[in-house]
């Protein structure tokens, strides 16, 4: 039942109201639109349509720069229109009205001022931030309206006390890797392109250590030996470089390079002492990020690097190769041995080396095994064991059972891995 006729006051309302919903509709698509968008697109686009593309690029630039702004006015938009709405159903249908009004604000309201927009937004991502570039620079720069949202966020930070709002990295490592996991599946980019992106995220969380080779398994010769002698180390194991030493291992002294030992022995110089020849070696911490040795590779033009523990002993050598396979895999040469680093038996149980590095296992066994404390399978069981274990000796941990197989002096060789049939999971691991 109508309690009031339509009067002209109404129709200038209702003609508010029709414009705040077309704002706050479009408001909806500026904030889905430029959220979604990434910089390295917006820079494209910048460079396809320079007028709308660059002020797109600014935007992306500072993202709290418009986010705010396009809130508040949603927000102002939706009150104002609510309210207009609730007060013409009230004159024109009473106390029904308010009923009305509702209706119309969780339907209509909600479709066109908040669904229909936004999904346009998701169907054209780059169409819409075109269009939504330039007004929302000119709104952002509204006086007004940043000094206003301004001035709420900062009773904000006054409620709520804190360090604001940081910059970003607004993607986060396993977010990235997820994006590429749907490129892989969308056809978009190559599987092994993808196994170059995660290698490449690994990469700088990797230290030397890692994947140096272990001081144990260094061919070293002595700075007494002999050109000729040296030279026949290099030969047999295949090495362009090596380490000479003095007293001990720890006792680092240079390096010899083939090149020059075959050139002293052409020379006529086979009998000479190998110091005579050999070059300055460089150290480094153990600790050292792998794409910090890298650049430094580059930059001191060379191929090999000592590493040192925290106590001056050497820990291993790392070479520029060993830092390459972490971003391509494996590179064998005609001098390198292949031996599989684990291997899937047939009973479903896997036999790894004892130098696999416990992330890869990790990886194999879709396990949490810990890696603070150790970067290898071997010494992951001897951290729990507490000891040096004997060849045959069994280790459950967790889901796992962890068979020693071989022991080679105090080095474990090779592990079987099996599941642990008396394992019983807790909850919040069962949960997980």
């Amino acid at each position: 039942m109508i309690a009031s006729e339509f009067s002209t006051a109404d129709l200038a309302i209702v003609i508010v109201i029709a414009a705040l919903i077309a704002i706050a509709g479009y408001v909806a698509l500026a904030e889905t639109a430029l959220t979604r968008m990434n910089k390295v697109k917006a820079m494209t686009l910048a460079e396809e349509q320079p007028r709308r593309g660059k002020a797109l690029l600014r935007l992306i630039g500072h993202p709290e720069r418009f986010l705010n702004p396009l809130l508040l006015v949603v927000l102002m938009c939706q009150l104002v229109q609510a309210t207009l709405v609730g007060i013409v159903s009230e004159r024109l249908f009473g106390t029904l009205g308010i009923v009305i009004a509702t209706i119309f604000n969780v339907v209509i309201v909600f479709v066109l001022a908040e669904a229909a927009p936004k999904t346009w937004a998701l169907q054209h991502p780059e169409r819409s931030a075109l269009l939504v570039a330039r007004p929302v620079s000119a709104l952002v720069a509204f006086a007004p309206i940043r000094i206003v949202s301004r001035g709420l966020i900062g009773l904000t930070n006054v409620i709520l006390p804190g360090k604001g709002l940081k910059k970003g990295p607004f993607v986060s490592e396993e977010e990235l890797l997820a994006f590429a996991d749907v490129a892989v599946e969308e056809d978009v980019i190559e599987h092994e392109e993808r196994e170059l992106i995660e290698s490449i995220i690994e990469f700088g969380d990797t230290v030397a250590r890692e994947v140096m080779v272990p001081r144990l398994d260094m061919i070293t010769v002595p700075e007494d030996m002999v050109v000729s002698d040296a030279l026949d180390v290099a030969i047999e194991h295949g090495f362009s470089r090596l380490p000479v030493t003095g007293s001990t291992v720890d006792d680092v002294r240079g390096l010899a390079y083939a090149k020059d030992l075959m050139r002293a022995e052409r020379e006529g110089r086979g009998a000479e002492p190998v110091k005579g020849t050999m070059r300055a070696a460089h150290f480094i911490p153990e600790t050292k990020p792998v794409a910090a040795l890298m650049r430094e590779m580059q930059a001191g033009k060379f191929h090999m690097a000592l590493l040192v523990d925290e106590h001056g002993g050497i820990a291993g050598i790392a070479t520029l190769e060993d830092l390459l396979e972490q971003l391509v895999g494996d590179i064998v040469d005609e001098y390198d041995t292949e031996d599989a680093e684990f291997e899937r038996l047939d009973d479903g149980t896997y036999r790894v080396q004892g130098s696999l590095p416990i992330d890869d296992l990790n990886d194999l066994l879709e396990a949490d095994l810990p890696h603070d404390d150790w970067d290898t399978v071997g010494g992951f069981v001897l951290g729990e064991l507490g000891r040096v274990p004997v060849e045959g000796e069994s280790m459950p941990y967790r889901r796992w059972t962890f068979t020693v197989e071989e022991i080679d002096g105090r080095r474990i060789g090779a592990v079987h891995v099996a599941t642990n049939p008396e394992w019983e999971p807790t909850d919040d691991e069962e949960e997980s």
